[in-house]
């Protein structure tokens, strides 16, 4: 419970950036604008920034002066499903209770809406902040630059593609997880390291909890698509198979997926056991993503 209290006020306070930080609507081009912040503005979690304002604040750090690069993380996130609902590829109708980008607007539209997103993450990375030193603003453009690239979520949605109907290997499998879901998860954690100014052996401690966080959160997410309520996920499940997505349930079935989950789960929270108390909100975190229904 204390938990669930905890990330929704950092929700709140994520919205209330974004909000800020976003461009208004009433400014020009305004229909793309409006894009923007239908998508970025959408009901969700803020999953990742939440988690880059947890790191810092284990580390003792204010979760304000993360203010800008957990926005930028979200900006991200919000132009990935953007171009993931989009028909070329997923060709969703709904995302998160309401219709998708390309739906609500055109698809046009939500292309440039998504690639504004993009846009915006970086100049929010950028941007001349005096409470971040050069070379911690450095370190986390490339960090974030690397989790998005072909190496991350866009060489991860490539593999994803690539792998429908097809009989895929288990490393096959982890690898598209890892990318396309996973770095963004775990680069959000070590960003939030890197602002705090933890030093090397924490940051990778940190990395190592993101790492199985993020694909623990893919894994989930493919149960979800199976067995979840569709009600509370706000988008059709059984669409996986349909489109014959390569995912855990379709090459482990139910139970084997369970167990991988956990197991996922238990490594991320062995990873930052050495921070004692300080770390119990990210390991009610963990157990979050095991057990989520949403």
């Amino acid at each position: 419970m204390l938990l669930q209290v905890r990330m929704e006020q950092l929700r709140v306070l994520v919205d209330r950036w974004l909000d800020e930080l976003l461009p208004a609507i009433s400014h020009c081009p305004q229909r793309l604008h409006e894009a923007m912040r239908y998508s970025a503005l959408a009901p969700g979690k803020r999953l990742r920034p939440i988690m880059m304002m947890l790191t810092a604040e284990m580390l003792g750090a204010d979760v304000n002066s993360v203010k800008h690069a957990a926005c930028a993380i979200e900006c991200i996130h919000a132009f990935s499903l953007i171009h993931d609902d989009l028909p070329a590829i997923d060709d969703d109708i709904l995302r998160r209770g309401r219709p998708t980008c390309h739906v609500q607007f055109n698809e046009p539209t939500a292309i440039l809406a998504g690639d504004a997103l993009f846009a915006l993450a970086f100049d929010l990375l950028s941007a001349p902040d005096g409470s971040v030193d050069a070379a911690s603003q450095l370190a986390i453009i490339r960090e974030v630059s690397r989790a998005v690239g072909t190496q991350g979520l866009v060489g991860g949605e490539m593999l994803d593609i690539e792998s429908e109907n097809q009989a895929i290997k288990a490393e096959t499998l982890q690898l598209i997880h890892r990318r396309k879901t996973g770095m963004l998860l775990e680069c959000s954690v070590v960003c939030g390291a890197i602002l705090a100014g933890g030093d090397p052996s924490e940051t990778a401690a940190i990395r190592e909890y993101g790492l199985q966080i993020g694909i623990a959160f893919q894994v989930a997410d493919d149960l979800l698509n199976v067995i979840g309520d569709p009600v509370l996920l706000g988008k059709a499940t059984g669409t996986d198979e349909q489109m014959g997505k390569a995912t855990y349930p379709g090459l482990y079935g139910i139970d084997e997926t369970k167990r991988i989950l956990h197991q996922r789960v238990c490594k991320a929270k062995c990873a930052i056991e050495p921070f004692g108390e300080a770390a119990t909100t990210l390991l009610e975190l963990a157990d979050f993503v095991e057990e989520r229904k949403q």
